[in-house]
């Protein structure tokens, strides 16, 4: 990728998971970086395709971020905790990587299913993990879809709805986030540790 289409790629993931899809034209894009709007058709066909491209991107990133999580962390729940910390540091240092993830659902197809599938294979890798886990006895034995679905549904919630937190008088800064961390963990190790 070029240095253009990766600037590109970028500001886009950064609009889109901050402002919303809907809200962020290619004519604010282009401003935002400082070009013209063929320039960015130059490089993405269409804003759907400037979209998958950012899906794709998110996902590639999501993935290496919790697989480098995973490298060298025990089995049981010492595995849990790692990939929570680095999802969580992940939203703290790229929140508009999970306002894109919150945003593709919020979308509905074809962004969500392209995201999914995209994910699919990290999803079933931890499903079938989980449930192996729950059978060695090194964690309790609830649905192992629901715990992923669970784990996504609050981290995605936590790190990307700030404006809710606000809201609600609930602090947004770091120290708020690593409270709610913390506060999530507990929650699935009472769920899942033995």
């Amino acid at each position: 990728m070029s240095g253009t289409s990766a600037r590109i790629l970028d500001a886009s993931i950064e609009a889109f998971g901050t402002r919303g899809y809907g809200s962020t034209s290619l004519d604010d894009l282009a401003r935002d970086l400082g070009v013209r709007k063929q320039t960015i058709l130059y490089w993405f066909s269409s804003k759907e395709a400037l979209l998958g491209a950012c899906l794709d991107a998110v996902a590639l990133e999501l993935a290496g971020e919790l697989e480098s999580a995973l490298a060298g962390t025990a089995a049981g729940w010492p595995r849990i905790e790692a990939l929570l910390r680095r999802a969580f540091r992940v939203a703290a240092r790229r929140p508009a990587l999970v306002g894109l993830l919150r945003e593709s659902d919020r979308l509905g197809p074809p962004a969500s299913t392209r995201l999914v599938e995209r994910l699919a294979p990290l999803v079933d890798r931890a499903r079938t993990w989980l449930a192996a886990e729950m059978a060695a006895g090194r964690l309790r034995t609830p649905d192992p879809d629901a715990v992923v679905l669970g784990a996504y549904s609050m981290l995605t919630g936590l790190a990307a709805e700030v404006e809710t937190q606000r809201a609600l008088g609930m602090p947004t800064d770091l120290r708020g986030l690593v409270r709610r961390e913390r506060s999530v963990e507990r929650l699935l190790k009472a769920a899942l540790a033995p």
